[in-house]
């Protein structure tokens, strides 16, 4: 079904609304009710089978186009599941000790290959984790001997050609269910229906997508599966009788926000050019089990007087309807007309409760916003900060300089072992973030930036050319950091030790390695003397997959 070709007068939009029981009023939503309206026997008839779509449509939106009808994949069944968990954690199927042995290496194996090794190759590899490591610190060097026709020389004695001393991996000191923050996409399912809400599989080059419900991935906690994945459908389809489900229900599980989905009037937003609404679920969690929730909207043509409805619809579900259950600490409504905006972009809309979850970590009390970068590991990012600040070295003579900073976690730990410390990120809501973490846990010592950090680093720079030590820490996200910055790095001189926090060494990440390590390079405006690669340190963020982040320690 493609997106409205015209308005829908606001009076069918509500008389649709008051037929179904979503009309925002106390005792027209189905769930004040003690007993199911008869509207929900249409409704559960066509839900289990995943075509309630054109039911509502041909009730609601009369005029709209319609899509060509998906093409069935089949039933929902276990193997969907399993593929799935390929994917997404390849080595779901093996104890974590089996998969610290196993290699999976990214920079050996392209995705594609990854997605499509099957099981008795993953057992059988005769690579381990800790020589992936090695591979990797491996390939670097021999980059920089290619591109700059030297060998690059470390202040320690190298083994087995390393350039660096590598230590052992770090692991996680949780295993499942580690995810601090998840995103669901919506799309069509194996059984065709274009309101599911899951995970991809397939890709968009071949045009085989298909969306599958992650309820058996081994990284997503039980809470996150609640509000995607945790209804039971006998909630819906018995009711509750004296507290008991009446006999004869259905024990199928379907997703809180699939429900919701499925008994809207309004279509997913599956491909931006023909239309469509409703879009992905981002759900963020603590470890006190507070949950906040994001729910991204495409307004196409829609007026205000209609999103409100639309908001209103959604705020009910979670507060009175099925939705309760999940026992949400806030919910969010972004309208989103590109794949990713910020809140700069298209603000979050608060419809109920906090505006932040917060967490503990290495004794501060962070805040965190609905668009702030936190690792997604809240126990191992613990240990992943810690030999971050055992790298760093840093004493009260030290300025921090902690670049690419998300909630200013880094530096604000470290702070009261510091003169100075001095936070930058592009994200706003993080800055605010970092000076609430820093005003609340009494910490004096530290300035945050917003911006890009190659606009801003230079600058800030300038007046650290006084002789007093400078350590510089990057945590920059999978893109890398901007030529700039490599070069306001390079340039300055107070910069004698950089801690460098790659969750995949490979691309543009690589190039930063090379040209924070190649001979000085006027061209490039590489004018400083290089950093050498003392230490690397790979900490496991990410059990069941192939990731880790690798923490380089580099001097000069």
């Amino acid at each position: 079904m493609a997106g409205l070709k015209r308005r829908v007068p606001m009076h069918s939009l509500r008389y649709f609304i008051s037929m179904v029981g979503l009309f925002s009023k106390s005792g027209l939503l189905p769930w004040y009710a003690r007993n199911p309206p008869g509207w929900s026997q249409l409704f559960l008839g066509t839900v289990c089978k995943g075509d309630f779509t054109h039911v509502i449509a041909t009730k609601c939106q009369k005029g709209q186009k319609s899509q060509k009808k998906p093409s069935h994949l089949g039933p929902l069944d276990g193997s969907w599941q399993e593929r799935l968990a390929d994917v997404v954690t390849p080595l779901w199927r093996l104890s974590y000790e089996e998969q610290l042995k196993v290699c999976f290496c990214s920079f050996i194996l392209d995705s594609s290959s990854v997605e499509t090794m099957s099981q008795e190759s993953v057992e059988h590899s005769s690579f381990v984790k800790f020589e992936a490591q090695k591979k990797i610190l491996q390939r670097l060097e021999s980059y920089i001997q290619m591109l700059n026709g030297v060998n690059v020389t470390t202040a320690v004695p190298k083994s087995e050609s390393l350039p660096c001393l590598l230590h052992p991996i770090i692991p996680s000191p949780v295993i499942n269910g580690y995810r601090n923050k998840s995103t669901f996409s919506v799309n069509r399912g194996p059984d065709g229906n274009p309101k599911t809400v899951g995970y991809y599989l397939g890709t968009w080059r071949d045009g085989n997508i298909v969306c599958v419900r992650s309820n058996n991935l081994k990284n997503i906690p039980e809470k996150h599966s609640q509000v995607a994945q945790g209804m039971d459908y006998w909630w819906w389809h018995g009711w509750i009788e004296a507290g008991r489900p009446i006999e004869g229900s259905c024990a199928a599980v379907i997703q809180y926000y699939e429900v919701f989905l499925r008994q809207s009037p309004l279509e997913p937003c599956l491909v931006f050019h023909e239309g469509g609404y409703w879009r992905e679920l981002i759900v963020r969690t603590n470890s006190q089990g507070h949950t906040m929730a994001i729910i991204t909207f495409h307004p196409q043509k829609l007026s205000q007087e209609e999103l409100h409805v639309q908001k209103e619809t959604v705020k009910e579900f979670f507060i009175r309807g099925p939705g309760a259950a999940c026992d949400l600490t806030s919910l969010y409504f972004q309208e989103s007309t590109m794949t990713r905006c910020s809140h700069q972009q298209s603000p979050y809309q608060l419809l109920f409760g906090e505006p932040y979850i917060f967490e503990e970590l290495l004794s501060l009390k962070i805040r965190i916003s609905p668009d702030a970068f936190f690792q997604i590991n809240t126990a191992g990012a613990e240990m992943l900060y810690r030999t971050v600040g055992e790298l760093t070295g840093v004493n009260s003579d030290t300025i921090l300089l902690d670049i690419c900073c998300g909630t200013g976690v880094i530096g604000l730990s470290l702070a009261q072992h510091t003169s100075q410390v001095l936070g930058i990120e592009l994200v706003e809501q993080a800055v605010e973030d970092a000076r609430w973490t820093a005003a609340f846990n009494g910490i004096t010592n530290s300035e945050f930036h917003t911006g890009r950090a190659e606009k801003i680093l230079p600058g800030l720079l300038k007046s650290k050319e006084d002789g007093q030590s400078v350590v510089a820490v990057v945590n920059p996200a999978r893109a890398g950091l901007h030529y700039k910055v490599i070069q306001a790095i390079r340039n300055c001189r107070a910069i004698r030790t950089l801690v460098f926090v790659s969750c995949k060494l490979h691309g543009e990440s690589t190039r930063n390695v090379i040209e924070l390590c190649c001979p000085p390079d006027p061209a490039k405006k590489l004018l400083g003397e290089p950093f050498v690669l003392q230490q690397a340190v790979p900490v496991d963020l990410f059990p069941h997959t192939p990731h880790c982040e690798l923490v380089l320690l580099f001097t000069r």
